[in-house]
This record gives structure tokens, C-alpha cells and sequence, in this order.
């Protein structure tokens, strides 16, 4: 029963929410509702089992005890009579009953209105259920400054007058853009880290939840299916990105601890992509994704892409990917060439890549120079070591 109950936390937790914020139109109060309904359910369920409809039952105790709490305050008492659904319905009431309004409530977390480090945690809050105590930790900050972040964000929506609806058609394309860029942040910011934090609430884990949330509510976006095939494909290499904490470089991946049904999962969310004339830039990066999943991998296709992107995205560190990847079909001295003409002076990944060309020319001082300079750029232990021991390769100047 506590698997059971786990899991329909986790899973259900955004749906409950979000169809009590619909309802009460306030963030705080269904919070409130919402986990005093589920600490009812720890605590009647095991007893009296399961109720057959766990998502009636929930929102319907949820909005009982908001309606108990809204009257104690006296307020809103007239309308309440109106309201409320009598506790003994609450095992039976049907989900039907329940709008689904997670779409409002990602929409509502990713308002333009609110910083984007505001969108981020209020989206892991409130659809993904995690505390404010595990956001904290896996974004590095104190829980203090996040609660307060969540509190600022909170009250931006009362203070607005943000709306809790999917925004307008001629609006939808540039704050689903928003939407998509808040998850795949998520994923990127446990995807980096060799020690998921917390365990079993992976930033990565959350991410894909969130994904997948957005294709079965936004079934024909081609983008929204395009991120979700991105995410999948990337995770499930995860197991092979990191050995005994050292970075591990794709190329140099055991795909053995490739977890190959994930694969095929992210594949068949790209088809589908594909299958609505997707030609967005995650589309292109989850077909990216699909390619270096393959063997031997298609360098000419993959350089072809990694050129589209660049036209989409108009980005420097796009073109830093394609010219890496020109240097696998058509030679270091290709790659190079474009590596050269970058502005990218800060960027430490790019005078790793030049390094490992210059490397493959026989350049060694050349390869030196420019793998100490990613060294003195780079910030992150793991990669750090990872220059480190590629500096040690290339022999005493």
C-alpha cells in the first residue's frame, strides 16, 4: 500500500493540484488541500483500501477540506453551500467530474510575467510535487532563498492577475516555447550531474514526467513530442555517462549500459513528431539524438542536422556541434576550419574541441595550449579532470 500510495503521489499529484487551483484560484490554499487529502488517504487507505476512483477521491476530499478551511476563515461562506460535494461521494465520485487543468497550471508556472528561475521551481513545485527543501538542493541554493523564490512567484500571479488558462492562439507559439525551454532546463540541470539529487526525485526523472504530461495533453505539437524524444534519448545513456565519477565521453560509452527499450520509447515519440510535419528545433535535435544512438553512426547526417539547427537556433554553440561533427565525415582539418571561425573565446568547450582536432593533426603544442586554455575556463570537477587527463596524454611539452 505505501508503493501504491507512492506512486499515485507522484504521478497524480499534478493533476490534483492543478484541478484545485482551477477551482479555488489560489495556489497556497490548494496546496494546502492537496496534502492534507493525501495524508488522509496514507491514513484511511491501508485501512480501508484503495478507493476505486484514487483521482475522484482526491480532488473531491481536497475541495472539501479547502471549503472546511474557507469557512473557518468565514469567508466565501454563501458560496460554498453551492459548492460542496457531501464527504460520503468522496470514493465515488468520477474523474470526469474533475476537468483536467495541469495545462492552465504549466501555462500559469511559465508566464513571462515571472523570472525564469521562478518558472522553474513553481513548475517542479506544483506539477512535480517535489518540496521546496529538494528543489533547494538540486539547484545548489538554500532553502530559504528558494521558498522565497516560490513565495515572490506566488505572489507575481495574485499581484498580475496572471490568468490560469492556455493562452490564446495567436499567443500559444511563443509561451509554449517558454513551457518547452523551462523542462528541458529541468532535464539539463540533473542531467549534468554525475549524483542525482535527491534520490529518486531526479531533476532528469521530473523532467521526463513533465514531458510526457505535455504529449498526452498537447497530443498534436510536434515540438512538445519533439523535446519528450530529445529527453528519452539522452537518459538512456545516462547508466554510461559517468564511471566511478569520471566523465565518460560518448564515443568512449560501454552501450551495453544503454538502456535500449528507452531507446526505442524515444524513437517512436520522434516518428510521431515527425508524422506532424515537425521541423522545430527540437525535432531536429531529438533526430540528432536518434543518430548517435546508431551504429556506426551517420557523420554526414548528423553534420546535415547540426547545419539545420544552426539555421533555426542562429547559434555559435550549434555551430561549434556541426563542426565537430564535419570533423568525423570529412576530416580534423575540416572541422577545424570552422572551429577557427567561431567567437566563442570564453567557451570552454570550445577550445576543448580544438584541442582534440589540433590533437589528430599532430599539433601537439597547439593542442596543449588550447586544452589548458578549456582548463582554466572550466568549471566543473568532472570535466575538469576529464582536460586533465587528455593534457596527460598528449606528453611532457
Amino acid at each position: 500500500m505505501v508503493a501504491i500510495l507512492e506512486r499515485v503521489f507522484r504521478d497524480r499529484w499534478g493533476y490534483v493540484l492543478a484541478a484545485l487551483v482551477g477551482f479555488l484560484g489560489d495556489f497556497d490554499l490548494a496546496e494546502e488541500a492537496a496534502q492534507e487529502a493525501f495524508a488522509i488517504a496514507a491514513e484511511r487507505w491501508p485501512r480501508d483500501g484503495a478507493p476505486a476512483n484514487p483521482d475522484g477521491w482526491l480532488v473531491t476530499t481536497a475541495r472539501n477540506r479547502a471549503i472546511d478551511r474557507i469557512r473557518r476563515d468565514r469567508t466565501l461562506a454563501a458560496k460554498t453551500r453551492l459548492l460542496e460535494v457531501p464527504e460520503a461521494a468522496e470514493d465515488t465520485m468520477e474523474t470526469t467530474s474533475f476537468p483536467d487543468e495541469r495545462l492552465e497550471l504549466v501555462f500559469t508556472c511559465c508566464h513571462p510575467a515571472l523570472a525564469t528561475d521562478a518558472q522553474v521551481a513553481l513548475t517542479l513545485r506544483t506539477l512535480g510535487g517535489l518540496t521546496t527543501g529538494e528543489i533547494a538542493r538540486a539547484f545548489l541554493v538554500g532553502e530559504a532563498t528558494m521558498a522565497q523564490r516560490l513565495v515572490r512567484a506566488k505572489r507575481k500571479i495574485r499581484a498580475a492577475g496572471i490568468p490560469f488558462r492556455v493562452p490564446p492562439d495567436h499567443l500559444l507559439p511563443d509561451r509554449l516555447a517558454a513551457v518547452l525551454a523551462v523542462v528541458y532546463l529541468i532535464f539539463n540541470a540533473g542531467y549534468s550531474s554525475p549524483a542525482p539529487v535527491p534520490p529518486g526525485r531526479e531533476l532528469t526523472a521530473e523532467a521526463l514526467r513533465l514531458g510526457r504530461a505535455l504529449a498526452e495533453l498537447m497530443p498534436d505539437e510536434p515540438e512538445v513530442h519533439g523535446l519528450l524524444a530529445m529527453m528519452l534519448l539522452h537518459d538512456a545513456r545516462r547508466a554510461a555517462r559517468f564511471r566511478d565519477g569520471e566523465l565518460v565521453l560518448l564515443a568512449d560509452q560501454d552501450r551495453g549500459l544503454w538502456d535500449a527499450a528507452q531507446i526505442a520509447e524515444g524513437r517512436g515519440v520522434l516518428d510521431r513528431a515527425l508524422a506532424l510535419r515537425g521541423r522545430g528545433a527540437y525535432v531536429v535535435q531529438a533526430a540528432i539524438a536518434a543518430l548517435h544512438a546508431g551504429e556506426p553512426r551517420d557523420w554526414p547526417q548528423i553534420a546535415a542536422l547540426y547545419g539545420e539547427l544552426a539555421r533555426l537556433t542562429d547559434s555559435p554553440v550549434v555551430e561549434l556541434s556541426r563542426a565537430v561533427a564535419v570533423a568525423e565525415a570529412d576530416g580534423p582539418a575540416a572541422g577545424l576550419a570552422l572551429v577557427d571561425r567561431l567567437a566563442l573565446e570564453d567557451y570552454h568547450y570550445l577550445h576543448a574541441a580544438r584541442g582534440e582536432l589540433l590533437r589528430r593533426l599532430g599539433r601537439a603544442a597547439e593542442a596543449r595550449e588550447a586544452l589548458g586554455r578549456a582548463l582554466a575556463l572550466a568549471h566543473d570537477d568532472a570535466e575538469r579532470r576529464l582536460l586533465e587527463r587528455r593534457l596527460a596524454e598528449l606528453g611532457p611539452r
